[in-house]
């Protein structure tokens, strides 16, 4: 039988935003019935918590209330973002000690059946904290012995948008430096499958260039197409993946009825007003 997982990511929860754990609650129900053998958040498990500690608590509560076996990494809603943008919130020293303290380790690896799960903390791979190094220690050793095991990789960001060739700094995936050395590592030792969130839209295109990428939609919401460019499909849902023992990998976008697709352009004072993409 296969492992199932539950890949949940963006549920931006807080206790301000109601409309945003309304959803969580839907999906929590419909987690509850389907009884996954993991729940593996991807990041942004708060709206505020790069902030405050009080989004970050209130995520972990509502985790812990689904009475099922989850993990998470974080988004850049939860320990800031890549200091390569120079946004206001960078990933730094203060907000990850948070994160760490409220909901555990930022990185994880978990063997099932036939497979190691191998999860990341994104943000950091771009700063100077010695919890980066650490993690690239991590993650080399985690793929050196997983004794023929096939490889499941989580993350925050997407590795790249459209090419690993990708040389500019983005708020949409992974930094161009972190990608090199994350892919100098999985060249060694492929991933069969890399989940990602962030971008608010499901894609699924199969293999290219070697790597399979499954983006997840959010939770909480998705991004109009007046704000954001569409590359994939914007529901708001999460994706079912599962693992057969002998390395083959089957995923799906689940809808659970009952959960409303907001549009954050259409939601103000949530975040930083947004900028219509024809403009």
């Amino acid at each position: 039988m296969a492992f199932r997982i539950a890949q949940i990511s963006d549920t931006h929860l807080s206790p301000q935003h109601p409309e945003f754990t309304a959803n969580f609650d839907v999906l929590a129900v419909h987690l509850r019935a389907s009884a996954p053998d993991l729940v593996v958040n991807t990041g942004d498990l708060s709206a505020h918590g790069e902030l405050a500690r009080d989004d970050l608590v209130f995520a972990r509560e509502k985790h812990e209330a689904l009475g099922l076996a989850w993990v998470a990494i974080p988004g850049n809603h939860d320990v800031g973002n890549d200091p390569q943008l120079n946004g206001p919130t960078p990933a730094d020293a203060e907000r990850l000690s948070r994160w760490l303290g409220i909901i555990g380790r930022d990185h994880f690896r978990r063997d099932v059946p036939g497979w190691r799960l191998i999860g990341l903390n994104t943000l950091i791979t771009g700063t100077d904290l010695p919890q980066n190094e650490d993690q690239f220690q991590f993650l080399q050793e985690s793929l050196e012995t997983a004794a023929g095991r096939a490889i499941g990789l989580f993350i925050h960001k997407p590795l790249c948008e459209e090419t690993v060739a990708e040389a500019d700094t983005t708020y949409w995936a992974v930094q161009p430096e972190p990608r090199r050395r994350i892919l100098n590592l999985l060249a060694r030792h492929p991933a069969a499958f890399i989940a990602s969130g962030h971008v608010h839209q499901w894609r699924d295109r199969g293999t290219v260039e070697g790597l399979r990428q499954v983006w997840a939609p959010a939770a909480a919401f998705m991004v109009g197409d007046t704000w954001q460019h569409p590359v994939g499909e914007k529901p708001v849902g999460y994706v079912e993946h599962l693992l057969h023992e002998d390395g083959r990998h089957e995923c799906r976008l689940v809808r659970p009825e009952g959960m409303v697709r907001n549009d954050l352009g259409l939601m103000p004072g949530i975040y930083p007003a947004m900028r219509s993409i024809a403009a």
